[in-house]
């Protein structure tokens, strides 16, 4: 239980600068939707910028992250030491990338359709390469349990990010897409020199052979990534290409505003992860490691459903965050945030061959799940547009998740409370259709109002079945004293 609690610490850390950081950059949404029309494609073209750029920063950081993790922690290995060879060698790649960019500048712009502005490559090819190097340095602060410099420095990154975009955006009136990139490329240069502490680990040098087992650890692992960051990302890079219509950006454009609704989900996973995977590791071959990841199992979907809630019954409020012209596109939000619980529930299963360095299967289900997610995305937008991606995201997830868990309970079974989790999903799916029923049929006040009845009483089976309030910090003072006042009361009686 100590262990779940520190789990508890660390997540609310990285979970508060994760969630504070992206509801800071929501105020972002509601700006470029503003400032750019839906019909101009201007979103559109960010969407498809941000989503090159994350396969690209998967590509440059092949799975080091990860492996840094593991080898650090592995006995006989010197943790500086494999600090500064992963760093180096992600650095070095890094480096060479932008190169290359530079130097085929031309054709790469075409045949990505940005001909005529090439900056929106070139200036996004830097970005990628800096955020790919500080990638070790925040993996280190997260080794060493430095959550609060990894929380200060990634919403000093999202301060700066709002305060640029602001003045821009807002103040000087502007409305070019490309300002926005010129702001993440100054943002990524400024916390990429705010880690210089860590960077100074440089001096401990270069390790050929360790880079080499390293590698022969990260392969599967990138591919793992890239199949996982094409699972994010896919539609959003294909849309362009295989949209059958003359509004392929306005199109993107709109789909990509509304998925921002839903990556609530997204925050709370990656909050989880940032503290988890330390944990996990740090953990190996302690005997009780099977039964906290079977908690922490349910506690993640259990806190994910109830998020999932709120933002399905506060909707009439929270489709404000984008600019009316691009609400056509709400209805994908259930689906792409029902996708990111299943992506979060295949990133808890995953540890299984993460810890009997067994990657290779990460790399087979994320590549079916990838499989099915490009495949359903070049039969279906043709005809469907953006509902097609929508449910080709949460189909190429699902399909991971379940494979990851059978392959998993054959060669590490662990005892996941699979009643418990089916009781909670079962009054998740009837909740959310009552309120998008609501939602068509009743007033907006009443329907909310309906709505949080219903929040309120899936927090209420949570507290009653699983995380009784005695059992908190301060409020359990209270209940034991009330506890105790009864039990008095009864003995005297």
């Amino acid at each position: 239980m100590a262990n779940l609690k520190s789990l508890a610490k660390d997540t609310f850390i990285y979970g508060l600068s994760s969630i504070i950081g992206r509801f800071l950059n929501y105020l972002l949404v509601p700006l470029y939707t503003a400032k750019i029309s839906a019909a101009s494609g201007g979103y559109g073209v960010i969407t498809n910028m941000y989503a090159l750029s994350a396969l690209v920063v998967v590509l440059l950081t092949f799975g080091m992250e990860t492996t840094f993790f593991r080898f650090s922690n592995k006995a006989g290995e010197n943790p500086q030491r494999v600090f500064s060879t992963a760093l180096i060698g992600v650095g070095t790649v890094s480096l060479a990338f932008v190169a290359l960019v530079l130097l085929l500048i031309s054709p790469i712009s075409s045949g990505l359709g940005y001909a005529a502005t090439p900056q929106y490559v070139w200036v996004m090819a830097i970005t990628v390469a800096l955020d790919a190097m500080r990638a070790i340095p925040f993996a280190y602060l997260r080794q060493q349990k430095k959550a609060l410099k990894f929380a200060s420095l990634q919403l000093l990154n999202i301060a700066l990010t709002i305060v640029l975009n602001l003045i821009y955006y807002l103040l000087m009136g502007g409305s070019d897409p490309a300002y926005a990139f010129y702001i993440n490329l100054v943002c990524s240069a400024v916390i990429l020199l705010a880690t210089y502490q860590e960077l100074r680990g440089l001096r401990h040098g270069f390790d050929p052979a360790l880079m080499r087992r390293m590698v022969a650890y990260s392969w599967p692992i990138l591919i793992l990534g890239i199949a996982g960051i094409l699972n994010q990302v896919a539609d959003k890079i294909l849309f362009p290409f295989i949209y059958d219509g003359t509004d392929g950006k306005q199109q993107l454009g709109i789909y990509g505003a509304c998925a921002k609704i839903a990556m609530i989900m997204a925050m709370i996973t990656q909050a989880f992860r940032y503290a988890y995977e330390p944990y996990v590791f740090g953990k190996t071959g302690d005997r009780d490691n099977d039964e906290s990841q079977a908690k922490a199992m349910k506690f993640f979907i259990i806190f994910t459903l109830l998020a999932y809630l709120c933002v399905v019954g506060w909707m009439p409020l929270l489709k404000h965050v984008i600019a009316s012209d691009y609400w056509e596109g709400l209805r994908v939000v259930p689906i792409v945030m029902a996708a990111e619980i299943m992506m979060g529930i295949y990133f808890n299963l995953s540890f299984w061959y993460k810890l009997s360095d067994r990657t290779i299967w990460g790399a087979v289900f994320s590549g079916v799940g990838c499989s099915v997610i490009v495949l359903a995305n070049l039969i279906f937008v043709p005809r469907y547009g953006y509902m097609a991606c929508a449910w080709a995201g949460f189909a190429g997830y699902g399909v991971s998740m379940l494979l990851s868990y059978v392959v998993g309970q054959k060669y590490h079974p662990i005892r996941y409370p699979l009643r418990d989790i089916g009781i909670y999903t079962v009054l998740t799916v009837v909740l959310c259709f009552a309120m998008l029923l609501l939602q068509r049929h009743v007033p907006v006040v009443p329907s909310l109002a309906v709505s949080t009845a219903f929040i309120a009483l899936f927090a209420t089976v949570i507290v009653r079945r699983d995380f009784p309030l005695s059992g908190l910090p301060l409020v359990g003072k209270y209940f034991q004293r009330q506890d105790n006042q009864q039990s008095s009361i009864n003995n005297k009686a």
